[in-house]
């Protein structure tokens, strides 16, 4: 081998193959990067609107007083002033629903407040659930 076929693979390999124009790497990075705090920014806003909701509730507890009646108490919890409709099931010992009630709570009421709520059952309960409160702007139950 000579001296000037040792300096000639380059431009050969350019010669035949053609030189690359600039390359699209940092594009391809910047655009996947964008994409990448784009999903970010709305992943943290999911969390904080999931994470704050108009209205919570809570079954305090419940007491049977009659094979056709239970009292539950509920607390619920409001961060803004808007009307809520809270929604508790007494349940058989077959675990099917034997009388359920929807409690409104309006507006203008207290936002944190504890309220007791009456059940009229078909037949004997052995448990009362909270299924939970929604609002017009909040559809699943909390």
């Amino acid at each position: 081998m000579t001296e000037s076929s040792a300096a000639s693979p380059p431009s050969d390999l350019n010669a035949r193959y053609g030189r690359s124009g600039r390359s699209r790497r940092p594009l391809l990075i910047g655009v996947v990067g964008v994409i990448a705090l784009s999903g970010l920014a709305w992943l943290i806003w999911v969390a904080w609107v999931q994470s704050n909701p108009p209205v919570t509730s809570q079954l305090q507890g419940f007491e049977i007083d009659s094979p056709t009646s239970v009292k539950a108490t509920v607390k619920v919890d409001r961060s803004k002033s808007v009307a809520a409709n809270c929604r508790l099931q007494a349940k058989a010992a077959d675990f099917s629903i034997v009388g359920e009630v929807t409690l409104t709570v309006p507006a203008d009421a207290p936002r944190h407040q504890v309220l007791p709520v009456t059940l009229t059952t078909q037949r004997s309960a052995t448990s009362v659930v909270l299924v939970g409160c929604t609002t017009a702007d909040q559809h699943r139950p909390r």
